[in-house]
């Protein structure tokens, strides 16, 4: 598996130093709130369970499964393939990703919790892929930017594959090509 990795983007170190950043942030940010921190699955699991180990202040979780790729290829369709059950109604949410490539998950997200009551919406995610943006969405809390590359690793998938890696990584392009 490490023999498909071309280049390691973020390691494990650098990994828990920005959730570290962004937990002691939001904890400042949302002194005196108990916000409802919902995580997109699959790919968000290891990233919010390290992320909440830095968060000090009282808060809840709810996951949605999510799905919008096919491959390496954003499919444009955002399926909600398993909802959150709890009420919305005047809470501060904050959405937890993995990345924010093409920014259309994170855009329909938001725009369903706040039709659904949320008083706000802010997004967290671990990467942030500006160039591969397609629509315009603003992202609250970015651990790190990086490049138009497919990264696997900490969550990140290809065909279901290493989300394992406590490292994110440029996936050779032979493997997916």
């Amino acid at each position: 598996m490490k023999n498909d990795i071309e280049k390691v983007v973020l390691s494990a170190k650098q990994i828990e130093g920005i959730c570290k950043r962004l937990g002691e942030q939001i904890s400042h940010d949302y002194e005196g709130k108990n916000p409802l921190f919902i995580g997109l699955l699959k790919g968000c699991e290891p990233f919010i369970s390290d992320l909440l180990k830095f968060v000090s202040i009282y808060c809840q979780i709810e996951y949605m499964r999510v799905s919008s790729y096919e491959g390496t290829l954003s499919s444009g369709h955002i399926i909600i393939k398993s909802d959150i059950t709890c009420d919305l109604t005047g809470r501060d949410v904050i959405v937890v990703d993995d990345i924010v490539d093409t920014g259309r998950t994170t855009l329909y997200i938001r725009e369903l919790l706040k039709k659904r009551g949320a008083k706000s919406v802010a997004v967290c995610c671990l990467l942030d892929k500006p160039e591969g943006r397609l629509v315009d969405v603003d992202v609250e809390y970015i651990g790190d930017n990086i490049p138009k590359e497919f990264v696997v690793g900490y969550g990140l998938d290809y065909n279901e594959r290493y989300r394992n890696l406590p490292y994110i990584g440029i996936l050779k392009e032979e493997i997916y090509k």
